[in-house]
Protein backbone atom coordinates (compact mmCIF):
# COMPACT_ATOMS: atom_id res chain seq x y z
CA UNK A 1 0.00 0.00 0.00
CA UNK A 2 2.87 2.43 0.70
CA UNK A 3 4.18 1.82 -2.80
CA UNK A 4 0.89 2.94 -4.35
CA UNK A 5 0.96 6.13 -2.27
CA UNK A 6 4.45 7.13 -3.38
CA UNK A 7 4.11 6.11 -7.04
CA UNK A 8 2.16 9.24 -8.19
CA UNK A 9 4.57 11.45 -6.23
CA UNK A 10 7.57 9.70 -7.81
CA UNK A 11 6.13 10.02 -11.33
CA UNK A 12 5.34 13.72 -10.95
CA UNK A 13 8.81 14.37 -9.46
CA UNK A 14 10.48 12.64 -12.38
CA UNK A 15 8.38 14.57 -14.87
CA UNK A 16 9.38 17.86 -13.28
CA UNK A 17 13.05 16.88 -13.04
CA UNK A 18 13.26 15.76 -16.67
CA UNK A 19 11.46 18.75 -18.12
CA UNK A 20 13.40 21.84 -19.04
CA UNK A 21 12.55 25.07 -20.71
CA UNK A 22 13.69 25.11 -24.34
CA UNK A 23 16.23 27.75 -25.27
CA UNK A 24 14.34 30.75 -26.64
CA UNK A 25 15.15 31.76 -30.23
CA UNK A 26 17.36 34.82 -30.62
CA UNK A 27 15.49 38.08 -30.74
CA UNK A 28 15.33 39.63 -34.16
CA UNK A 29 17.42 42.62 -35.15
CA UNK A 30 15.77 45.87 -36.08
CA UNK A 31 14.88 46.80 -39.63
CA UNK A 32 12.46 45.31 -42.08
CA UNK A 33 12.78 45.40 -45.83
CA UNK A 34 12.54 49.01 -46.85
CA UNK A 35 10.12 50.47 -49.36
CA UNK A 36 12.23 51.18 -52.46
CA UNK A 37 10.24 54.39 -53.00
CA UNK A 38 10.94 55.76 -49.52
CA UNK A 39 12.72 59.07 -49.55
CA UNK A 40 13.67 59.46 -45.89
CA UNK A 41 17.00 58.32 -44.48
CA UNK A 42 16.71 54.80 -43.15
CA UNK A 43 19.19 52.55 -41.47
CA UNK A 44 19.32 54.20 -38.08
CA UNK A 45 17.81 52.68 -34.99
CA UNK A 46 15.73 54.73 -32.58
CA UNK A 47 18.18 53.89 -29.79
CA UNK A 48 21.40 54.84 -31.55
CA UNK A 49 24.47 53.72 -29.61
CA UNK A 50 27.43 56.06 -28.99
CA UNK A 51 30.13 55.69 -31.61
CA UNK A 52 27.88 54.01 -34.17
CA UNK A 53 28.37 55.43 -37.63
CA UNK A 54 26.12 53.79 -40.22
CA UNK A 55 28.34 55.20 -42.97
CA UNK A 56 31.07 52.78 -41.94
CA UNK A 57 29.40 49.45 -42.75
CA UNK A 58 28.62 48.36 -46.24
CA UNK A 59 27.27 46.29 -49.05
CA UNK A 60 30.38 44.89 -50.64
CA UNK A 61 29.83 44.19 -54.34
CA UNK A 62 32.44 41.94 -55.93
CA UNK A 63 34.81 43.51 -58.43
CA UNK A 64 33.53 41.13 -61.13
CA UNK A 65 29.95 42.38 -60.68
CA UNK A 66 30.97 46.06 -60.40
CA UNK A 67 32.93 45.79 -63.64
CA UNK A 68 30.16 43.98 -65.55
CA UNK A 69 27.45 46.36 -64.28
CA UNK A 70 29.45 49.58 -64.60
CA UNK A 71 29.29 50.37 -60.89
CA UNK A 72 32.24 52.50 -59.82
CA UNK A 73 32.04 52.45 -56.02
CA UNK A 74 29.00 50.87 -54.38
CA UNK A 75 28.56 51.15 -50.66
CA UNK A 76 25.25 50.88 -48.80
CA UNK A 77 25.36 51.12 -45.05
CA UNK A 78 24.06 49.42 -41.92
CA UNK A 79 24.02 50.90 -38.45
CA UNK A 80 24.86 48.85 -35.36
CA UNK A 81 22.06 46.37 -34.58
CA UNK A 82 20.22 47.31 -37.78
CA UNK A 83 19.38 45.71 -41.10
CA UNK A 84 17.89 48.78 -42.79
CA UNK A 85 19.06 50.10 -46.14
CA UNK A 86 19.66 53.84 -46.55
CA UNK A 87 17.59 55.77 -49.07
CA UNK A 88 20.68 57.12 -50.84
CA UNK A 89 21.79 53.55 -51.59
CA UNK A 90 18.68 52.71 -53.57
CA UNK A 91 20.30 53.84 -56.83
CA UNK A 92 23.18 51.36 -56.78
CA UNK A 93 20.87 48.52 -55.72
CA UNK A 94 18.57 49.46 -58.60
CA UNK A 95 21.59 49.28 -60.94
CA UNK A 96 22.27 45.75 -59.69
CA UNK A 97 18.67 44.72 -60.36
CA UNK A 98 18.82 46.11 -63.90
CA UNK A 99 22.21 44.51 -64.56
CA UNK A 100 20.93 41.08 -63.46
CA UNK A 101 17.57 41.33 -65.25
CA UNK A 102 18.31 42.97 -68.60
CA UNK A 103 21.98 43.93 -68.51
CA UNK A 104 25.27 42.08 -68.94
CA UNK A 105 24.52 39.65 -66.08
CA UNK A 106 20.97 38.78 -67.18
CA UNK A 107 20.20 35.18 -66.34
CA UNK A 108 23.05 34.90 -63.82
CA UNK A 109 22.62 34.00 -60.14
CA UNK A 110 23.40 36.44 -57.33
CA UNK A 111 24.57 35.36 -53.87
CA UNK A 112 24.17 37.70 -50.89
CA UNK A 113 26.09 36.86 -47.71
CA UNK A 114 25.24 38.76 -44.54
CA UNK A 115 27.80 39.53 -41.83
CA UNK A 116 27.77 41.05 -38.34
CA UNK A 117 30.34 42.38 -35.91
CA UNK A 118 31.28 40.08 -32.99
CA UNK A 119 29.64 42.03 -30.17
CA UNK A 120 26.31 40.16 -30.07
CA UNK A 121 25.44 36.58 -29.23
CA UNK A 122 26.49 34.12 -31.95
CA UNK A 123 22.91 33.07 -32.75
CA UNK A 124 21.72 36.67 -32.77
CA UNK A 125 24.51 37.65 -35.17
CA UNK A 126 23.57 34.83 -37.56
CA UNK A 127 19.99 36.13 -37.57
CA UNK A 128 21.18 39.73 -38.05
CA UNK A 129 23.49 38.80 -40.95
CA UNK A 130 20.66 36.86 -42.57
CA UNK A 131 18.29 39.76 -42.09
CA UNK A 132 20.74 42.14 -43.75
CA UNK A 133 21.13 39.82 -46.75
CA UNK A 134 17.36 39.27 -46.94
CA UNK A 135 16.68 43.03 -46.89
CA UNK A 136 19.14 43.70 -49.70
CA UNK A 137 17.63 40.82 -51.70
CA UNK A 138 14.10 42.07 -50.99
CA UNK A 139 14.98 45.51 -52.28
CA UNK A 140 16.59 44.15 -55.45
CA UNK A 141 13.62 41.81 -56.05
CA UNK A 142 11.23 44.79 -55.73
CA UNK A 143 13.32 46.45 -58.44
CA UNK A 144 12.71 43.53 -60.81
CA UNK A 145 15.15 40.69 -60.10
CA UNK A 146 13.51 37.25 -60.08
CA UNK A 147 13.43 36.00 -56.47
CA UNK A 148 14.75 32.59 -57.54
CA UNK A 149 17.92 34.17 -58.98
CA UNK A 150 19.17 35.55 -55.66
CA UNK A 151 20.27 33.36 -52.76
CA UNK A 152 20.91 34.65 -49.23
CA UNK A 153 23.03 33.20 -46.48
CA UNK A 154 24.54 34.48 -43.26
CA UNK A 155 28.00 34.11 -41.80
CA UNK A 156 27.04 36.16 -38.74
CA UNK A 157 30.22 37.01 -36.86
CA UNK A 158 32.24 34.08 -38.28
CA UNK A 159 34.43 36.27 -40.50
CA UNK A 160 34.55 39.27 -38.16
CA UNK A 161 37.99 40.73 -37.54
CA UNK A 162 37.10 43.96 -35.75
CA UNK A 163 38.40 45.02 -32.36
CA UNK A 164 37.04 48.59 -32.15
CA UNK A 165 34.18 50.62 -33.62
CA UNK A 166 36.00 51.46 -36.85
CA UNK A 167 36.87 47.83 -37.60
CA UNK A 168 33.54 46.46 -36.30
CA UNK A 169 31.84 48.72 -38.84
CA UNK A 170 33.63 46.85 -41.65
CA UNK A 171 32.25 43.61 -40.22
CA UNK A 172 28.64 44.82 -40.67
CA UNK A 173 28.09 44.17 -44.34
CA UNK A 174 26.49 42.13 -47.11
CA UNK A 175 28.81 40.66 -49.72
CA UNK A 176 27.26 40.37 -53.19
CA UNK A 177 28.96 37.86 -55.47
CA UNK A 178 28.04 35.89 -58.58
CA UNK A 179 26.27 32.64 -57.78
CA UNK A 180 26.80 29.27 -59.39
Amino acid sequence: MKRATYLPLLISSLALACGSDPKPPPTGPTGGTDDPNASALVGQTDNKKPGDDPSQSQINISEEIKKACGISDADAFFAFDSANIRAQDHKVLGQLATCFTSGPLAGRQMRLVGHADPRGDEDYNLVLGGRRADNVKGFIVKKGLDDARAETTSRGEMDATGTDEASWARDRRVDIVLGD
